[in-house]
């Protein structure tokens, strides 16, 4: 009766804990009409089957019903340790990557969530949360003892770590105090590197701030949707303006209908700190153009609205050439970049791939800057305008400054200004950008990595640099396992280009992985040593962003007043219920049956 009370208990919370929902209800008295999830999910149980209402309860023993909050806990508490029991069995003895940020919750608490890298058994990339802990201040010093008592909570030693993934904040990677070097002081071989998606961010928000006329440009957006965004009704009259527009182009056969095409868009706001969602809001601009221009048409004719006035400018600026000019600009450049975003946020990516896409995303925008570049890009932007009766200027005349100083466009001409001024402009600070903020990718470390690439049948492959990469981790790496290295990488690439089975590797995750299946992970030990260390160093921090949107979802405001460790609980089956599923009942119970209990199994 007991067990089956408890196991019964169990798996409500095991439901509510995989939805991230809360456990108590406001009140929770017999008379209560809603007694909160756990209560209503154990009450719903014991009303549709009468094994379960037998013993939970009313009919189960006043001072062992196993419903209170204590006891709620304290199961939250076993699902948590076992689920991460079973992350550590498959990390096992072997080396990891930590991946650590820190935010604030709704409680406005700091918290640090901590993730680890690593390669599983089956020779997969893969990153795990660890757990969530509040600290009372973000210095280096106190961010390194969280960790480590988070790690030595886990039996995860220090030493054990070989890359580390932070943002760029200075407590983070400073030289002389930051975390990067309290971390490496511990572990020499703990490289860090740079989140790759923050880098990129900061990229598209620096080319969107300091450039001249991208800066203006965003006004004049933050303008047009502060005219329409601000009301719902302007936001209600954009639904059905491109409603009508769509049943518009559909009769003219200009879009194409199907499932999942023409789907209603918004208007959100760029935000510094959101990946990609400058790029979002421009091309909804693009492809809502019509749309936001009846709107604003109506609006500025109309004297009861008291933002007529903003709307008449906003309308003025987004009917103006130069406008339709940079939003196209910006679009095609934040559009080359936005595949290598995307890519970032896969959490198996492997730093000798990114890198590639970081080259590969230079390479697009040089070539967007040669003069067929260019040629095509205007005929773009003119077919564009030309469509919507918007004035082409012609490039050999003189500019004309619209709402600045004509002074300081003396005697310039539309192409000049538009092709050299913003154009090439815009293009030459993105690279810029992209070179300053990426320029780790040319140290020797990662130059070396790079020699693993299996593309083309493994043409990259250089033994002396993977010798040179192996001298970077002296701790693991001996001078007679240095030797041996020198003859498996001989064995080795001769091995990989005879098996036809290698042929289509893409990237040195699938290698990793077929090597695996293949078993010459064993025949080639020191090979496989050194290719996980390459993949152990992080990408991006995109699963430690996960866990704040998950930690947002958990912890809200009806909830703001969490426990930091009935928090952590929570958070750990929701955001690792793959490992969550894996855990057995019985393995639950047994551990909530460890500490003394009234009532022995």
């Amino acid at each position: 009766m007991y067990k089956a009370r408890l196991r019964y208990s169990h798996r409500c919370l095991k439901f509510i804990l995989r939805q991230g929902l809360a456990c108590r209800g406001h009140d929770e008295s017999d008379e209560s009409l809603n007694k909160g999830n756990f209560l209503e999910l154990l009450n719903w149980l014991a009303e549709s089957f009468e094994d379960v209402n037998k013993v939970v309860l009313k009919n189960a023993p006043k001072n062992c019903k196993l419903t209170s909050p204590m006891i709620q806990k304290e199961l939250i508490n076993c699902c948590a340790k076992e689920t991460t029991k079973l992350i550590i069995e498959d990390l096992g003895d072997d080396y990891f990557a930590i991946l650590a940020d820190e935010s604030s919750d709704v409680y406005q608490k700091e918290q640090l969530a901590l993730c680890i890298r690593y390669v599983d058994k089956k020779g997969r990339v893969v990153e795990r949360f660890l757990g969530i802990v509040h600290v009372e201040n973000t210095t280096s010093l106190t961010l390194k003892n969280a960790i480590e008592k988070l790690l030595m909570d886990h039996s995860l030693s220090l030493s054990r770590i070989r890359g580390q993934g932070y943002d760029g904040a200075s407590n983070m990677k400073g030289a002389l105090n930051g975390l990067k070097k309290l971390i490496m002081d511990e572990s020499p071989s703990a490289y860090y590197v740079h989140c790759f998606a923050h880098q990129l961010q900061l990229t598209l928000v620096a080319v969107a701030k300091e450039n001249q006329d991208c800066k203006c440009f965003f006004e004049q957006l933050g303008l047009l949707l502060a005219a329409i965004g601000n009301s719902c009704k302007r936001l209600q009259m954009l639904r059905v303006a491109q409603a009508e527009h769509v049943i518009e182009a559909l009769e003219l056969g200009e879009i194409e209908s199907g499932r999942g095409l023409n789907q209603e868009m918004g208007l959100g706001r760029p935000g510094d700190t959101r990946w990609g969602s400058h790029y979002k809001t421009i091309q909804h601009i693009i492809l809502m153009y019509e749309p936001i221009r009846k709107v604003l048409q109506e609006i500025g004719d109309d004297p009861e609205y008291k933002e007529s006035g903003k709307a008449e400018m906003a309308l003025c600026s987004l009917e103006s050439f130069e406008f339709v000019f940079l939003a196209h600009l910006l679009d095609t450049i934040f559009g080359y970049t936005d595949d290598l975003n995307c890519a970032l946020q896969k959490r198996d990516q492997d730093i000798v791939n990114a890198i590639s896409l970081i080259y590969l995303t230079k390479t697009q925008l040089e070539l967007l800057r040669e003069d067929n570049g260019w040629e095509s890009f205007l005929a773009d932007v003119t077919s564009f305008c030309v469509k919507r009766k918007i004035d082409v200027p012609n490039m050999d005349d003189i500019y004309k400054a619209a709402g600045r100083s004509k002074r300081k466009y003396v005697k310039l001409t539309n192409y000049h200004r538009f092709k050299v001024d913003m154009f090439l402009g815009i293009i030459d600070r993105q690279l810029k950008e992209l070179n300053d903020r990426f320029d780790e990718v040319n140290t020797d470390l990662l130059i070396y990595m790079s020699s693993f690439n299996p593309k083309d049948s493994f043409a990259a492959f250089d033994k002396e640099n993977l010798m040179k990469l192996a001298k970077f981790y002296p701790k693991d790496f001996s001078v007679t396992e240095l030797r041996r290295l020198s003859y498996q990488l001989g064995k080795f690439i001769i091995d990989v280009r005879g098996d036809e089975r290698f042929r289509k590797v893409k990237n040195i995750v699938e290698l990793s992985v077929l090597l695996v299946e293949t078993n010459k992970h064993a025949i080639h030990a020191y090979v496989y040593k050194l290719l996980k260390l390459v993949l152990l160093l992080p990408v991006a921090t995109a699963s430690v962003e996960r866990a704040f949107s998950a930690l947002n979802f958990v912890k809200n405001k009806p909830r703001n007043s969490m426990g930091d460790q009935y928090l952590n609980d929570c958070l750990v089956p929701f955001i690792e219920k793959e490992f969550f599923l894996r855990v057995a009942d019985e393995d639950i119970i047994s551990r909530f049956q460890k500490p003394p209990r009234r009532v022995n199994l």
